[in-house]
């Protein structure tokens, strides 16, 4: 099984994210879960969302406290609160940042694979918005391994209709240049 962590920010996308990777994986023939940390949020403030994705079936009914994977949507969040809390021993993890792999490696004193690209600006190039929610998902993917990056196409579809195929490409051009480092 893996579990997954993201953060970000009230309105960026992160459920949204959680949700088309969890409908995909099941599509996929995989067993999954996805879900909210919900509290006070509301646009902008700190959140947190969950994704847990496995070849058999998934019993646990818990919130995730030791991550495989933590993925930070928004690198204004590092220093705000402590995004690799948890993150087991070996974990990965996936900002959206301009940073090098080094520098957050540095910035956190994190010793687990450190991998980076900038989500927001393919978002903006690709989709002409800078939200990098769906882009993030091909970096998740290039890291993980865990499914596909054709999975995503019909939930991505779906849910975004006439502008999927630009959420797609985004997808892809994080997934094909994200920098990773172990």
């Amino acid at each position: 099984m893996i579990e997954i962590r993201w953060h970000g920010r009230g309105g960026q996308g992160a459920v949204t994210s959680v949700e088309l990777l969890a409908v995909s994986a099941i599509a996929a023939g995989k067993y999954a879960q996805g879900f909210p940390s919900f509290g006070p949020e509301r646009r902008g403030a700190p959140v947190a969302a969950f994704t847990r994705i496995d070849d058999k079936k998934i019993n646990k009914r818990s919130g995730i406290y030791k991550p495989d994977v933590v993925l930070v949507l928004d690198a204004s969040l590092i220093g705000l609160i402590n995004v690799t809390d948890g993150l087991k021993p070996g974990g990965k993890l996936i900002v959206n940042t301009h940073k090098t792999t080094a520098e957050i490696r540095k910035e956190l004193n994190f010793s687990g694979t450190v991998a980076t690209v900038d989500g927001t600006g393919i978002a903006r190039k690709e989709m002409g918005v800078p939200i990098a929610n769906t882009t993030m998902i091909g970096a998740l993917l290039k890291v993980t391994g865990i499914m596909d990056l054709d999975a995503m196409k019909d939930a991505v579809e779906h849910r975004f209709g006439r502008i999927a195929q630009k959420n797609l490409a985004a997808m892809k051009r994080a997934y094909d240049e994200i920098q990773i480092e172990n």
